[in-house]
């Protein structure tokens, strides 16, 4: 008797309904081979990373993005790469959000800032675009800046004069930027958790590993 109440439970643990998605984590950059690795791309990579994580494909074309949905920190969340471009970002994202039902509360932006050092993250959980064209699109399509999202630092260039959209669009690599793309990841689990104040406090005043 107790074998058939064991298989109850399983079957009704089977038919279950999935917890409804939570978040929508959006990394932020420019779709092709010609921009992969670089600065701007800095939101695609820490998406990366979260894939890398949780073992899910981000490889369905919805919201015009690339998307997969798992689960990271005990929360079903939906990864975000949108494929328009970086100034209109804020179309994928809003699409999402609107399909899931969700509001800004409850999106988290990676994006690259030329203003950190390489190897430096912050977290705000609202502010300004800061200059940064995809997070001034997300905030004109939310019509506000009411959500969570995590700097990666590229840095500027040291002599005058440049280009910063070149600059931008220029490849990066090193251990600087790969420890900043995993305590960003990492800094992602505390805010779904925790929230951002609690990850700003741990994650904003890290220092990236002596050399």
């Amino acid at each position: 008797m107790a074998d058939i109440f064991d298989l109850f439970a399983q079957i009704k643990k089977a038919k279950a309904p999935a917890a409804p998605v939570a978040w929508v984590i959006a990394g932020l950059g420019n779709p092709g081979r010609q921009y992969e690795g670089t600065r701007h791309n800095m939101g695609f990579r820490c998406i990366d990373r979260l894939s890398e994580l949780t073992g899910c494909r981000v490889d369905r074309l919805r919201f015009k993005a690339l998307t997969g949905e798992c689960v990271y920190a005990e929360q079903r969340v939906v990864l975000l790469k949108p494929q328009t471009y970086m100034n209109l970002s804020g179309e994928s994202v809003r699409e999402a959000l609107d399909w899931y039902k969700l509001d800004a509360s409850r999106l988290l932006v990676f994006c690259d800032d030329v203003n950190l050092a390489p190897g430096r993250v912050r977290i705000r959980k609202c502010g300004s675009d800061g200059g940064h064209n995809g997070l001034k699109n997300i905030i004109y399509h939310l019509h506000g800046d009411m959500f969570a999202r995590i700097r990666v630092g590229v840095g500027l260039p040291e002599h005058e004069g440049y280009d910063l959209a070149e600059w931008v669009l220029g490849k990066c690599s090193g251990a600087d930027i790969d420890d900043a793309i995993i305590r960003a990841a990492d800094a992602a689990a505390v805010v779904l958790t925790d929230g951002c104040d609690a990850a700003a406090g741990r994650y904003n005043a890290s220092l990236p590993p002596e050399k």
